[in-house]
């Protein structure tokens, strides 16, 4: 073979083997790519993973409590928790319309509980809002949604599709009749009358980080 030719590999069939350039990518390039190629192939929406975080209850997250009215677009009263029974007919600053409304998780998944009957807001698997003494059924959580015109509305957390919502007279509405985009699903915040926010400082723990103690050193 004459000097300075490269040696190709014989196969005895006289083919010609012919090698191209390759790209040399380090290691964080290839890992980039290959996460870019497998969130194409597996069509990874971001918006999907945020909606799950907020259906799955978060025990770590510390618990905020807050107390408003909610004030109804089609009634133009405030939602009243009246023991069992659930209603949009309250004044500002009613005492059955002040409503404590608990948060903790992820993302906005509420629990209200009348400030004076200490009744939960629920619905049942009809769709019908009840009020009960134990809010620990999923029945009693809403993921709340803050709509494009600043309306805030609530979806049960457990019967998806289903909002809280009343009629121009405050009587309630079955979840299976109601929408996000109808009015009478859409609540503005309100503070009692006469009061501003209120809500429960966190607790926190102080912790303090022990140092080591160096001893002196004598000379011997």
């Amino acid at each position: 073979m004459p000097r300075g030719e490269p040696d190709y590999p014989n196969s005895g069939d006289n083919s010609m083997f012919v090698i191209l350039p390759c790209e040399v990518m380090s290691g964080e390039d290839l890992s980039s790519r290959l996460v870019m190629v497998l969130a194409a192939e597996e069509n990874v929406d971001f918006r999907i993973h945020v909606e799950n975080q907020t259906r799955a209850r978060d025990d770590v997250s510390r618990k905020q409590l807050r107390l408003y009215q909610l004030y109804s677009r089609t009634s133009g009263k405030h939602i009243q928790v009246l023991g069992r029974r659930i209603s949009a007919r309250g004044e500002d600053g009613d005492k059955y319309a002040q409503l404590l409304v608990e948060t903790d998780t992820f993302g906005s998944q509420v629990r209200i509980k009348g400030k004076e009957t200490e009744f939960y807001l629920c619905m049942n698997r009809k769709g019908k809002l009840v009020g009960k003494p134990d809010g620990t059924s999923k029945e009693c959580v809403f993921i709340e949604k803050v709509l494009e015109n600043n309306y805030t509305a609530l979806m049960s957390a457990k019967y998806s599709g289903w909002y809280v919502g009343f009629t121009k007279k405050g009587r309630p509405r079955k979840g299976p009749k109601t929408r996000e985009n109808q009015q009478d699903v859409h609540f503005m915040k309100r503070y009692p009358k006469g009061q501003t926010e209120l809500q429960k400082p966190f607790k926190y723990t102080t912790v303090t980080k022990r140092s080591r103690r160096i001893r002196p050193t004598h000379p011997g």
